[in-house]
């Protein structure tokens, strides 16, 4: 349980343990739309991603940890492609930080982190969805510069 990144006031990024899976899970589930959609009383679904997310390389789950406590999450995945010559490029999912401390700067510091993380990976680009929704994370996402540019669709199965 290596540390990744240390963050203002003594709050520590590192990547995700099993033990980590339940404040997770429940990071995932305390906004209005995770409620609805997470199950919290069915953990397998969860160990089995966790599993899948900690056997590749391509893929990291972070916590934000404060004194033992797991304050907040994302996940960061690096994709190849063609398009672009070829490049590489990080997709960030499930940022979340605990309703108690936010506004602190704690997310901004987490996906500074991140996006120099994809740049130290070489990558071309730092890509992320959000639901239409999430005015907050909307405003959050554009402070940090990221930019409306593209229509993102999904399909249920």
């Amino acid at each position: 349980m290596e540390d990744l990144a240390p963050l203002a006031g003594g709050i520590v990024l590192r990547e995700a343990v099993p033990a980590d899976l339940p404040a997770v899970v429940a990071l995932l589930a305390a906004d209005q739309l995770g409620v609805h959609r997470e199950a919290v009383d069915d953990p397998e679904p969860y160990r089995a991603a966790f599993d899948a997310i900690a056997a590749d390389p391509a893929h990291l789950l972070v916590v934000a940890v404060d004194d033992g406590r797991v304050i907040g999450t994302m996940q960061l995945s690096f994709i190849p492609g063609l398009a672009r010559r070829g490049a590489w490029r990080a997709q960030i999912e499930g940022v979340r930080v605990h309703a108690d401390v936010r506004s602190r700067g704690i997310g901004a510091q987490m996906m500074r982190w991140a996006v120099d993380e994809a740049r130290r990976r070489g990558c071309a680009l730092v890509q992320l969805t959000t639901d239409k929704q999430r005015a907050d994370a909307h405003r959050f996402y554009e402070r940090l510069g990221f930019v409306a540019s593209h229509e993102g669709m999904k399909l249920a199965l």
